[in-house]
């Protein structure tokens, strides 16, 4: 029965030798390792296929995401071959992992163009192709649909023990919190592991990366296919991520982080790394831009306002990879023109306004600076609204833009957009 406790091997442990395990080590990337002595001499001697698994539930991912999408980008970048898998299959379930309700049931048609979506961000973050070290996407729909239930429980449930089940984080604190989970989600962990057991015979994957969260399901496939197949694999997670004052990554105070620029405009995204915490832009270096590490070392150095400058190299770096360079150099030029000259750059978010005009507290909502007129109100009360760098203090302030021309919008110091006749 799958149990049996595996190496635990913390970073600080030993000196690697394999140039994988010592980028992924000299960047931040590495909290737990199943047995890094073992993995760091296979790394050595030949070409992992690693792999990570990203449930398609929206269109895009977000930043939260971004530093296992950088795990497979430094896979690659050492020599090993990237397999990006899809969770076309597991989906349709639901990983219960930090979840106290069940995911709502996605339509087929819904996670092939979630899918879709979700491609673009590892087109340019990978290459993909026929070569050893070429990543390539696979769906386990294409396996566990095929799956069929007795054969399920016949060749993999015998390997699982429901006291084990239920020791599991993602399980006990549901359960402790009273809220439901289905016999739908208690199967995911034994979905997910097979996953491993799949891919290492299909592809002769030997390695599975993911977030500290996924520690459990990644140890289930490494003992299954161990038990099944008499075949040696290995995990690695990396460390919870989460912001210097405490917040997980992933989302702002406007909302998710979406690294798809049809979820999120390219600006919101430069001005999110722009906003960096001080305490944040060493770290946020190291997992998300391909600089040097000594360079790293020197801007994370920098101190009072030259912390800023560093920030836009954050900023420009970041986007340049996910949304390209176009959007980075658009991005930095439409901050310092808004910042800076006090004007308004191209790449703001618009709003158009017709020729009856719209109120001031229904603007900002439109714009998603608000979530609610109640909250427009209140921001407007707190002196923290400005037209046209002018304070305004009237909810119901009819806005009206002439033919032709541009009025810009301010929520405190850090959100701005253009009005435009519509």
């Amino acid at each position: 029965m799958l149990g049996a406790r595996l190496p635990l091997t913390k970073s600080t442990v030993m000196t690697y030798k394999s140039s994988l395990l010592r980028v992924l080590e000299e960047r931040g990337y590495i909290h737990q390792t199943t047995d890094a002595e073992g993995l760091d001499a296979l790394a050595e001697k030949q070409v992992v296929p690693g792999y990570i698994g990203f449930d398609a539930t929206a269109a895009s991912l977000h930043i939260g995401s971004l530093v296992q999408i950088m795990m497979l980008r430094r896979l690659q970048q050492t020599g090993h071959k990237p397999i990006v898998l899809m969770g076309g299959g597991t989906t349709r379930i639901g990983d219960p992992t930090g979840r106290d309700e069940s995911r709502k049931m996605l339509s087929d048609e819904t996670i092939e163009t979630n899918i879709k979506g979700i491609f673009s961000i590892f087109s340019r973050l990978l290459k993909f192709g026929d070569g050893p070290t070429d990543a390539v996407m696979v769906n386990n729909q294409d396996w566990l649909g095929q799956l069929g239930y007795i054969q399920l429980l016949q060749e993999v449930g015998t390997h699982f023990t429901v006291n084990r089940m239920l020791s599991f984080d993602s399980v006990k604190l549901r359960l402790e919190r009273e809220q439901p989970m289905t016999f739908l989600e208690f199967n995911y962990m034994i979905l997910q592991g097979y996953d491993f057991r799949h891919l290492c015979k299909d592809k002769d994957v030997r390695l599975q990366m993911g977030g500290s969260d996924q520690w459990g399901n990644i140890i289930n496939g490494v003992e299954l296919t161990r038990r099944m197949d008499s075949k040696e694999v290995f995990g690695l997670t990396t460390p919870l991520l989460t912001t210097a004052d405490g917040a997980k990554m992933g989302k702002s105070a406007a909302g998710a982080v979406w690294l798809n620029e049809e979820m999120l405009p390219s600006y919101d995204f430069w001005q999110y790394w722009r906003n960096s915490d001080d305490r944040d832009v060493g770290k946020f270096l190291r997992l998300f831009t391909d600089l040097p590490l000594d360079e790293i070392a020197r801007l994370e150095a920098l101190e009072g306002a030259a912390i800023n400058d560093a920030k836009v190299v954050l900023a420009n770096e970041v986007t340049k990879l996910c949304r390209g360079e176009d959007a980075a150099v658009a991005a930095e030029a439409t901050a310092k023109a808004t910042f800076a000259g006090g004007g308004m750059g191209d790449d703001l978010p618009t709003l158009d306004v017709t020729g009856e005009g719209v109120r001031l507290g229904a603007a900002l909502t439109e714009l998603g600076f608000t979530a609610s007129n109640g909250e427009a109100k209140r921001k407007i009360g707190e002196g923290a609204v400005r037209l046209d760098d002018v304070l305004m203090n009237d909810p119901g302030f009819l806005i009206e833009v002439a033919a032709g021309e541009t009025r810009k919008l301010s929520l405190g110091k850090k959100k701005h957009a253009i009005l435009r006749n519509a």
